[in-house]
Formats: structure tokens, C-alpha cells, sequence
């Protein structure tokens, strides 16, 4: 009798496994939110509790729910998310990837390249990017362009550095065989370099969006009329603290979601998976 396995079967397994893996990572997920809802609840029943901050109680998770239906109904969720998220994050992830990406491919690939721009790229990567803010501010004529700036200087060196790490793991060999066969550059950078380091390009890409991310919100503190940092600034303003607490809410999903969709397109190109698939 066969010892083999029929391929509906191993399918079968194959779907039960990923659904038992996902019906437990979505347990432990709800889990975990419950647990942090409850200690929200907790540190609210002490500031409650106390005279002297017995009027921040609509910090708490309550008023924070309850927040979200008007605020929805005012627009002022979807007008922060399209500020922040299309206008200036996302304009500002892809400048930064439209520059990252070539540089990094030259810093990899080029050692005179990379012995000459190491210091001044470490120099200006060292910097903060809102110690930027100032001179973004003077030399652009709009606060939304200034903000992309600083996104773009943010974002831009994590894609740079994973670029190039993606192609230091390269086999030399590939090249070799590639130009044997006539294959002219462009042939090279489209059928091995890029599909070679699509994994590490996406884990710069994650790392990129956590740092535009942190880089976002205090931007649109200063000059801006719109976003998610300023939505904090005005709930701050208007001493609204359920609206506040609401858009911390907001920013925390926000970043949240994004960053799951980069797991799952790191995932997806991961060299593992591929061969475990």
C-alpha cells in the first residue's frame, strides 16, 4: 500500500494549517487588544479617583468609543487620514523610494561609489529630521511641501541601506552567467538585481514607513490647518480629550494596518516562503 500522501490531501492539510495558525494569531490579536483596553480602563478609574484629576475621564476608552461616531459624521477622521496619508506620507514614501532604490543599487553594486558617499551619507543620516524643520520651512514655499521634505529625508535612508545589504547577498555568479548570455543591463537590473532584493527593498519600505510615521505627526503640529498631527494639536486646543484620545486611536491603527500590509509583502517575497511554497 502507498505511504504517499494524495495531493488533495496534502492541500487539505496544507489550508487547515494556515487557518489553525491564523484562527490563533486572531485569538492572541483580541486577546491582547482586551488586555490593553482593560489596563486603558484601569489607569482611567485612578485619574477618576483622584480630586486633582477627576475631570480627565474622558481619556478613557468609553468616551474614546463613543467619540468616533460624531467625529465621523463631522468628516474630521477622513479629512486628517487624506492630509496625512495621500497629500504628504504617501508623496513622501515615493519620492524617497524613487531615490532610495537607485542609490542603493549603486551603493551595492559600486565600491568607489560607496567609499565616497559612506561619510557624507552617515553625516546627514545621523541628523534629525525635524532639526530640518526650519530651514524646510524657508526654503519651501508651502508647509505641506516642507513636511514631504522632511518625510523624504526621513524615509529615504532605510531604503537606501536595505537596498544595498539586498545586494551584497547577490551570488556574483549570476551576473557572470547573465553577461555570457548577452544579457545587457537593463535585462540585469530587471530579471536579477530587482527580483533578487524585492524582499529586502520591502523590509526597507517598513522601516521607512515607521519612521516617516514618527516623523508625520509632529510635523503637522506646527503651521498645518489639516492631518492627523494636527487634529491632536485642535482636540488639545478645545481641551476635547475624547477627540484626542480618538485620533491617538486613529494614528495607532493607522500605523498598525499599514505595517501589517508590509509583513504580508515581506512575507510573500520572503526567499523562504518561495521555497517553502
Amino acid at each position: 500500500m502507498s505511504t504517499e500522501v494524495a495531493p488533495r490531501e496534502r492541500e487539505m492539510s496544507a489550508f487547515a494549517r494556515i487557518g489553525s495558525r491564523g484562527a490563533r494569531h486572531l485569538l492572541f490579536g483580541i486577546l491582547g487588544v482586551l488586555a490593553l483596553g482593560f489596563i486603558w480602563q484601569l489607569g482611567t478609574w485612578y485619574l477618576v479617583s483622584q480630586p486633582e484629576t477627576a475631570s480627565f475621564g474622558a481619556f478613557g476608552p468609553i468616551p474614546t468609543i463613543q467619540a468616533f461616531p460624531r467625529l465621523w459624521e463631522q468628516g474630521r477622521i477622513q479629512d486628517a487620514i487624506a492630509a496625512s496619508l495621500v497629500d504628504r506620507l504617501g508623496v513622501g514614501l515615493l519620492i524617497a523610494t524613487v531615490i532610495g532604490i537607485p542609490v542603493g543599487i549603486l551603493v551595492g553594486r559600486s565600491k568607489r561609489f560607496r567609499d565616497i558617499s559612506h561619510s557624507p551619507f552617515q553625516f546627514v543620516r545621523m541628523i534629525s529630521p525635524l532639526a530640518w524643520m526650519p530651514l524646510a520651512v524657508i526654503v519651501f514655499p508651502s508647509w505641506d511641501q516642507a513636511i514631504v521634505y522632511l518625510i523624504v529625508i526621513a524615509a529615504v535612508w532605510p531604503i537606501v541601506y536595505a537596498t544595498a545589504a539586498g545586494l551584497t547577498k547577490v551570488d556574483p555568479a549570476w551576473y557572470k552567467v547573465a553577461h555570457n548570455l548577452g544579457a545587457k543591463r537593463i535585462h540585469i537590473l530587471k530579471d536579477i538585481i530587482l527580483p533578487a532584493i524585492t524582499f529586502d527593498i520591502l523590509s526597507g519600505l517598513r522601516m521607512a514607513l515607521g519612521v516617516a510615521w514618527i516623523v508625520l505627526v509632529p510635523a503637522e503640529m506646527l503651521g498645518v490647518t489639516s492631518g492627523l498631527g494636527y487634529a491632536i494639536k485642535d482636540a488639545r486646543e478645545t481641551v476635547d480629550y475624547s477627540y484626542l484620545t480618538a485620533m491617538v486611536l486613529t494614528i495607532g491603527a493607522i500605523g498598525f494596518v499599514l505595517d501589517t500590509l508590509f509583513v504580508a509583502l515581506i512575507n510573500r517575497y520572503s526567499w523562504y516562503h518561495r521555497r517553502a511554497a
